[in-house]
Formats: C-alpha cells, sequence, structure tokens
C-alpha cells in the first residue's frame, strides 16, 4: 500500500461513519439531542469504497460510538478520530494520520449508515456504509 493509500485508508475509518447536520433545527435543545443521539451507540463496522483517487479501492474498519460521540473501536492509535452523530442521525467524522486527514459525512437510522469521505484536496473520494454490530 502506498504512503498515500496508507494514511487515507486509516483516515477514512472515521470518514466512513460521517455527516454534519447540527443545524438549529436538528437541536431543539442539547439535552433532547444528547439523549436522542444515544440511540446510535455501540460498535460498527464500516465498508468504505474508493471511486477516484490513489487510494485502495476498499476499506473495512470498525468504529464505536459513545454518547454520541465517535471514537476508535480498537486500540490502534496511530490515526485519530473525532466526530458525533446528532439526534437525526447525521454525522460528521474527521480521521487523522500524520499529515493526512479525511472528512466524511452522512447519515446513520437504525442499524445500517451511508455517505460520502474525501481526503483534504479531493486527492481521494468515495461512499461509505456502515452495519451495526452486536457486541460480545
Amino acid at each position: 500500500m502506498s504512503r498515500l493509500g496508507g494514511i487515507v485508508a486509516a483516515t477514512a475509518i472515521a470518514c466512513a461513519l460521517a455527516t454534519i447536520a447540527a443545524s438549529p433545527s436538528h437541536a431543539a435543545s442539547r439535552k433532547h439531542v444528547y439523549t436522542r443521539s444515544r440511540a446510535y451507540d455501540g460498535l460498527w463496522s464500516v465498508s468504505i469504497r474508493t471511486k477516484f483517487g490513489p487510494c485502495d479501492a476498499a476499506y473495512r474498519y470498525p468504529a464505536r460510538i459513545v454518547g454520541g460521540q465517535i471514537r476508535q473501536a480498537d486500540n490502534d492509535f496511530s490515526y485519530q478520530v473525532s466526530g458525533a452523530v446528532v439526534a437525526s442521525g447525521s454525522i460528521v467524522v474527521t480521521v487523522s494520520k500524520g499529515l493526512g486527514t479525511a472528512t466524511g459525512t452522512g447519515h446513520l437510522r437504525g442499524t445500517t449508515g451511508y455517505g460520502r469521505w474525501s481526503t483534504a484536496g479531493n486527492q481521494c473520494y468515495g461512499t461509505w456504509s456502515a452495519m451495526r454490530r452486536a457486541e460480545n
């Protein structure tokens, strides 16, 4: 895997789960958003497909949502993940590794999710889908 591909792979972990929808219409109150966003808490499996760019064609990664915040699902701290899901199911995620960054936007509904992702400068971009996994 190329250096860019490795950066994008790590970066795409979070990009797979992503969208920004924190508009005032979605947030009647902070308490309401916090309580409702917990509905998406748990372990998710994210599949990423590259549509354009010198990145690997596909990736699959775990992600965890806790209290509406998106976190790494494993102990691999070679990359950083930040993001959140709001009550409507809209989510935004940014993943960084070294100097590489990717951002994803999308929507979760029930036990599935979908959206788009791109690296800084659109060197690579594509789509993602997610499925909630049962916890052991």
